[in-house]
């Protein structure tokens, strides 16, 4: 099995994470969940002379989807992935939040919807769909089982020591909690979780330690 890199850009205002996913002497990768400085993840990308074979978003919040354009006007082809309960936030700027911090974002459309335990396959990669709403109605976070630990990108669902906010228009902490452990806390003790804000944790560390969402 070929090594996995994950290249981390952090994009202010909101210090978000966006990730670029790929195989050891692959020219393809992943993009995950860019954020409001997308100029930042192309140079990166170029320095590691990548494109994009997808551009996957875990929720439809504005600062996880504004780089979205950018990614799109330069490579037309690349289809972007969302959750299929979470597609119409690309669209519209009171679903995304944007309108709420004072400015208008619409993303292009989405090519891919996907829905709570399908596969999709891109740049030598296989992630699988994990649906955990309760941050956002339709959020979905994306696992690499193939790796050593596992690996998976979670959004706004748990942080090191944290979850996603539960009081915007469509969020709600039970179906948080419930998707947390009933299925991010199933995932082994050693996967290493990529959140959207802030730095890396396991499951392992968050069963025992996440002050919100007890796991033991």
């Amino acid at each position: 099995m070929t090594e996995l890199h994950i290249l981390t850009v952090v994009s202010v205002p909101f210090e978000e994470n966006a990730y670029v996913v790929y195989r050891e002497g692959g020219g393809q990768c992943l993009v995950i969940d860019p954020g409001l400085e997308p100029d930042r993840i192309l140079r990166k990308m170029d320095e590691k002379r990548l494109t994009p074979a997808a551009i996957l978003n875990t929720h439809g919040h504005s600062d996880h989807i504004a780089g979205n354009e950018a990614l799109k006007r330069r490579w037309p082809h690349c289809p972007l992935v969302i959750g299929e309960a979470e597609a119409q936030k690309l669209a519209d700027p009171q679903q995304n939040l944007s309108a709420m911090f004072g400015f208008s974002l619409v993303s292009p459309p989405p090519e891919v919807k996907v829905r709570d335990g399908q596969v999709y396959s891109a740049a030598g990669l296989e992630v699988r769909v994990l649906a955990i709403p309760g941050h956002s109605a339709g959020h979905v976070i994306y696992v690499i089982d193939d790796r050593d630990p596992p690996v998976a990108f979670v959004g706004d669902v748990i942080f090191s020591g944290g979850i996603g906010r539960t009081d915007f228009p469509d969020g709600d902490f039970q179906a948080l909690a419930e998707g947390i452990r009933q299925k991010l806390y199933r995932l082994p003790d050693d996967t290493e979780l990529f959140p959207g804000h802030g730095p890396p944790t396991t499951v392992g560390q968050e069963k025992e330690h996440n002050p919100f969402v007890p796991g033991r």
